[in-house]
């Protein structure tokens, strides 16, 4: 199995061409909030933009749009929460909006890449169906993408949290083929980090959910290995893997 590692949506499009399959890692918290919304029935259709257009995408597929978290409410209760998301009725169909998963998800199926969301509640059951499935030849390798965040001028922001889902993801494939050096290095710091949910709850991005008064949304991303939930996009939706 070879195995490559990279970051943000630029890097997506680099390599998704030769990849047979893309890793989605977002945890805080895109992709962990398609799992929460996957595990409970729902078809997650990723969208690139929080803006009027989702919701005419929305409107088009007959589905749920999620909201900002500040403007989830008792009666339209979806939103990029995870927390939140697992304490609402699921609907059929959900989008959600996501300047940085949905793109990177955007980027890798447009390279005729199978697609798979992944986070620290699923990072075994993914790669356990990736090895079982045979995915990761040496001319098209398995690519994990951690997203990371964006700076205000729209540059990317590396975040620790998603190093530390692609190095738990990629620590349970690296035993099985062989890594980039990249990939490698990513594993690594997931197998030598004492503590990941400490790192997770006091990382930039878990310290903003605090802020923002979500620390719930921190509490399920750390729920490593909870979920046997495979998310593969489809047909341009993520759902369970078969």
């Amino acid at each position: 199995m070879a195995v490559t590692f990279g970051w943000g949506p630029v890097e997506a499009r680099a390599l998704a061409p030769a990849a047979a399959c893309v890793v989605v890692v977002d945890v805080l918290s895109f992709t962990t909030a398609v799992g929460v919304a996957v595990e409970g029935g729902a078809a997650v259709h990723p969208y690139r933009r929080r803006d009027a257009t989702a919701v005419a995408y929305a409107r088009e597929r007959d589905a749920v749009l999620a909201v900002g978290r500040s403007e989830a409410t008792e009666a339209h209760p979806w939103s990029l929460s995870p927390a939140a998301l697992r304490a609402a009725p699921m609907p059929d169909r959900l989008v959600l909006p996501s300047p940085n998963g949905s793109t990177i998800a955007a980027e890798a199926a447009s390279g005729g890449a199978t697609v798979v969301a992944a986070s620290l509640r699923n990072r075994t059951a993914v790669a356990r169906w990736l090895t079982d499935r045979g995915y990761g030849s040496e001319d098209r390798p398995i690519a994990v993408i951690a997203s990371g965040e964006r700076w205000p001028d729209g540059s990317l922001r590396p975040a620790l949290e998603d190093l530390l889902g692609a190095g738990a993801v990629l620590s349970a494939l690296v035993g099985t083929g062989t890594p980039t050096p990249e990939a490698a290095a990513a594993a690594t710091l997931w197998a030598a980090t004492e503590d990941p949910v400490a790192a997770l709850h006091c990382c930039d991005s878990g310290r903003e959910l605090y802020e923002y008064g979500f620390p719930q949304d921190v509490a399920v991303a750390a729920e490593t290995d909870s979920s046997t939930a495979v998310p593969v996009l489809v047909d341009g939706a993520f759902q369970e893997a078969p």
